[in-house]
Parts: structure tokens; sequence; C-alpha cells
């Protein structure tokens, strides 16, 4: 039987890969009602995929990555502003 941990981490997972898909999906839709229909979707698996990673974040079941330094922020955010 799957422990809570192994299950909250296949459904991040999955999650994630359909906010992935719906990013190319988007971009390819040229259908108006369609493309609000799948950023409609997207936004319900965001605010989801965020409710569970709290979750998991709280019960020990995910630790995030050291964050980033001011600088290294800054510096990323100069190089995305340039491109």
């Amino acid at each position: 039987m799957l422990q809570d941990k192994e299950m909250v981490n296949d459904y991040l997972a999955g999650i994630n890969a359909s906010l992935t898909g719906y990013a190319h999906i988007i971009a390819q839709t040229n259908n108006s009602d369609l493309r609000q229909t799948l950023i409609q979707m997207r936004d319900q698996d965001e605010s989801r995929q965020r409710t569970l990673y709290s979750y998991a974040l709280q019960k020990g079941h995910y630790k995030p990555a050291a964050p980033a330094s001011k600088e290294v922020v800054e510096q990323l955010r100069n190089q995305l502003m340039s491109e």
C-alpha cells in the first residue's frame, strides 16, 4: 500500500507534468474559447499544485533547495529582461 509521502509525490509529479502540457497546448491553440478554457484549467492545477506543495512541505515530504541569494536573483532577472 502506498504511503502518504508516495501518494503526494506521485500526485505532484502528475500535476507538474500537466502544467507543462498546458503551456505547450495553450501556446499553440488558435481558438480563443478553447484557449480560455485551457488557461482556466491550468490556473486550477497551479492552485492545486501549490496547495499540495504546501502540504508536502508541512509534513516533511519535500525539502526545497536553499534559497538563492539576492545577487543571484538579480543577475537572473537582468539576464531574462535583456533577452
